[in-house]
């Protein structure tokens, strides 16, 4: 850990067999996990929680201070969950009174050029690729996929197990499960494909497909599709995610591909 061409504040803690590479500064208020690997030219600022077994590219910065005028200096935190991949020049902000932190799950990818701004919620095992750009407080679930050069925009929520094609536009709530592409941006079916490597039945993936036929391939207006999946849909765990994300929707959900 003793790199002499590093600077790591003595107020910053630091597990003994992390490796720390030159030319990276380590500020005040900084903790950093067993097994992680700091390349070199990274910049972790105050606030930032880095878990074990991280790894953290050249030229990332981790932890600065928010792009939003409203902050007014609040002691708020980055967390970056364990066993998370950093690539090159990401850099993520830290929260602000709004949630008051922003958080990186555990064994999440965060590919080159990614920008997280401040108060995002991002979930475990999710994957974004280069160049996706978060707006502030934006929550992610679980095993998120972002193509490259996604944007988007603040305050949406993405459902846990979405995937979302390249050069997207963000402006909706994507619900659980699905594939996103287009513009702007439209429900192209499930993502099938990301459910069968996490281990997810056939009979399951076809549920979740008729549900999904019930939302956007009937007609129906939001309202009387959730009515009529709650009333011929088993209860399932996938079934009520669905639901909850809809009845929890702010901006309301992305739009079918039969839509004007």
């Amino acid at each position: 850990m003793n790199q002499p061409l590093a600077y790591v504040h003595p107020g910053a803690k630091i597990a003994k067999n992390v490796v720390i590479e030159p030319f990276t500064t380590i500020h005040n208020n900084v903790e950093i996990g067993e097994g992680s690997w700091i390349g070199s030219n990274v910049t972790i600022m105050e606030g930032a929680r880095i878990g074990k077994n991280v790894n953290i590219f050249p030229g990332a910065v981790i932890s600065a201070i928010p792009q939003d005028k409203k902050f007014n200096d609040e002691e708020t935190i980055t967390i970056i969950g364990d066993n998370t991949t950093i690539r090159e020049c990401v850099t993520i902000n830290r929260g602000t009174s709004d949630r008051m932190k922003t958080v990186i799950g555990k064994n999440c990818w965060i590919m080159a050029y990614c920008h997280i701004a401040h108060d995002c919620i991002i979930g475990d095992h999710c994957i974004f690729s280069n160049n996706s750009t978060l707006a502030g407080h934006i929550t992610v679930g679980d095993h998120v996929v972002l193509a490259g050069m996604t944007a988007i925009q603040q305050f949406c929520m993405i459902g846990s197990h979405a995937f979302i094609t390249g050069g997207s536009l963000v402006r909706k709530d994507v619900p659980p499960f699905v594939k996103a592409a287009r513009e702007p941006l439209s429900y192209v079916g499930i993502n099938s494909i990301g459910l069968r490597r996490r281990g997810f039945t056939t009979e399951k993936i076809r549920e979740v497909q008729d549900i999904y036929r019930i939302l956007y391939q009937k007609n129906y207006n939001n309202s009387q599709a959730v009515t009529i999946i709650e009333a011929e849909m088993e209860a399932t765990p996938e079934r009520d995610d669905i639901l909850e994300f809809i009845k929890n929707s702010q901006r309301g959900i992305m739009k079918g591909y039969f839509s004007n």
